[in-house]
């Protein structure tokens, strides 16, 4: 078994041993959702935020964003689009794309003057990239394109469904 470290490099070099690793081992969950909270904490200090309630909100937010996610992405690759070989739970996608956050934690570097925006967004589009791959796994797709198509209508769901709510509210 490998180290949260390990786990952790493997899943931001997209290596699909870590994420299958991941998957099957039922107490990372904890792990994941470490991962997920660090990222997002990064993200917060990368933008500048440095008040507590911001934080807060953001890591509320962000938490909320993912859950949903996952249940969009369960839901639609093993229903909408599984292939033959797909078998996948909750657990196991929340266990994949948590790690696939871990190229997040860069965004810390968003202070940096000049260059921060521009690695905060490279660290942002490697998330991406991670996502998929952790998709495809947690999914078992032999194809990264039906597990793009996943991302890509879970994105779209998510995004009515923030569109949605943030004009109910207000």
């Amino acid at each position: 078994m490998s180290t949260l470290t390990t786990r952790i490099l493997g899943s931001a070099r997209l290596d699909s041993q870590s994420y299958e690793e991941v998957e099957s081992d039922h107490h990372a969950n904890i792990q994941a959702v470490g991962i997920v909270l660090l990222a997002s904490i990064a993200a917060a200090i990368g933008t500048g935020i440095h008040d507590i309630g911001s934080t807060l909100s953001i890591l509320i937010v962000e938490i909320g964003s993912w859950i949903i996610w996952v249940v969009l992405t369960v839901l639609i690759g093993t229903r909408l689009l599984p292939s033959r070989e797909t078998r996948a739970d909750f657990g196991q996608v929340l266990r994949t794309t948590g790690f696939s956050a871990s190229p997040g934690i860069l965004r810390v570097f968003g202070l940096i003057p000049v260059i921060g925006w521009y690695i905060f967004a490279a660290a942002t589009v490697w998330m991406l990239l991670t996502f998929v791959v952790a998709v495809r796994q947690a999914l078992d797709y032999t194809s990264t394109g039906r597990a793009l198509a996943v991302c890509l209508l879970g994105w779209m769901v998510h995004s009515m469904l923030f569109f949605w709510f943030v004009l109910t509210v207000h």
